[in-house]
């Protein structure tokens, strides 16, 4: 039964741990990978129910420190893809966030990046829209005292202070456009900023678009939140 428990959680934890960065690789494909992971829930409860077994009915046989050990790996195995399964059901589905609903940032040098994305470069649409002002109604153009051009070094300063890609910088356009890759999964979601002026303010909107996947799971949201944060911490 030791074995057997160590053998189900060690493996439990593979089948979380080890599809992000197989398909980050291009070693698995993304349905095989989230399909991995559904397995290692599975592997998980299995490895917890014989834990309880051996609790219940070995205990005078049972080593804690390795049932500790066992129990930690299948706690992680079943927590980490639900705690993203609730996430997932706490967001809309939607992976095209933009702070211009009327008018969104429209991606330039990062076009043919996406060539070969399944989520198309262009805006996904009105019914995106609603569910993104339901949603997310703090994302707002941002407005600012100071000059485009110190906006615009501002800008292009947080996007390297957050480690992204920098695409893009033209400031005669007043846009700059950023590719960050995720760590564990290693998905590409872009980034366009768009600075404009009315004369007396300076007006800044940014739009963040998955390459791949229906629902982000409130990253994109997230991302447009930390650039305005960093951003702000530059001004």
């Amino acid at each position: 039964m030791k074995t057997l428990v160590s053998l189900i959680s060690f493996l439990a934890i593979l089948l979380v741990a080890l599809p992000g960065p197989l398909y980050k690789f291009g070693i698995l494909e993304l349905g095989t990978a989230f399909a991995a992971l559904r397995f290692g829930v599975y592997a998980g409860i299995a490895a917890l129910v014989l834990i309880l077994i051996q609790i219940i009915f070995m205990r005078k046989n049972i080593s804690w420190a390795g049932v500790a050990v066992c129990a930690v790996l299948a706690l992680v195995a079943v927590g980490l893809p639900m705690s993203m399964m609730s996430k997932a059901k706490s967001v809309p589905p939607i992976h095209d966030i933009s702070t211009d609903l009327t008018n969104p940032p429209k991606f330039v040098a990062i076009v043919a990046l996406r060539a070969d994305a399944p989520n198309p470069v262009e805006y996904a649409g009105e019914e995106t829209a609603k569910q993104q002002r339901e949603a997310y109604p703090e994302l707002t153009t941002q407005k600012y005292s100071q000059s485009t051009d110190q906006l615009f070094d501002a800008t292009e300063s947080a996007v390297n202070s957050l480690g992204w890609e920098l695409v893009n910088a033209d400031k005669s356009l007043g846009i700059i456009e950023a590719t960050e890759t995720t760590a564990w999964f290693g998905f590409k979601d872009d980034v366009v900023v768009r600075i404009r002026t009315t004369g007396e303010e300076s007006f800044l909107d940014v739009r963040s678009k998955s390459r791949v996947g229906k629902s982000d799971l409130g990253k994109n949201a997230e991302r447009i939140h930390t650039l305005i944060d960093a951003i702000n911490s530059q001004l």
